[in-house]
C-alpha cells in the first residue's frame, strides 16, 4: 500500500510581491521591501482600495443631512 507524503504549505513557491512582482522577503511578507509595504499603506489610508458603491441615505433618510437651526445666535434680539 502507497503512502502519501505529507504536503507542507510552505514549499509552495512564493507569489511576488503584490506591488512591484519582485520575490517576497520573510521581513515585509507579502512584500517585497519596506519600500512597497509603504506604498501599499499609502493606498490604503488615502482610499486607493476602497470598493466602489452608490450613496445611501442617512439613518434618518436624508441623504443631505442638512438641518436648519431655529436657535438665535445669543445677544439677538427676539
Amino acid at each position: 500500500m502507497a503512502t502519501a507524503e505529507p504536503t507542507n504549505r510552505n514549499t509552495a513557491p512564493a507569489p511576488g510581491c503584490p506591488i512591484c512582482g519582485r520575490p517576497v522577503t520573510a521581513d515585509y511578507r507579502p512584500f517585497c521591501s519596506r519600500r512597497c509595504a509603504d506604498v501599499d499603506l499609502s493606498r490604503w489610508i488615502r482610499g486607493g482600495y476602497a470598493i466602489p458603491g452608490r450613496v445611501e441615505d442617512d439613518e434618518d433618510g436624508d441623504a443631505d443631512n442638512q438641518q436648519e437651526s431655529t436657535a438665535k445666535p445669543v445677544g439677538e434680539p427676539e
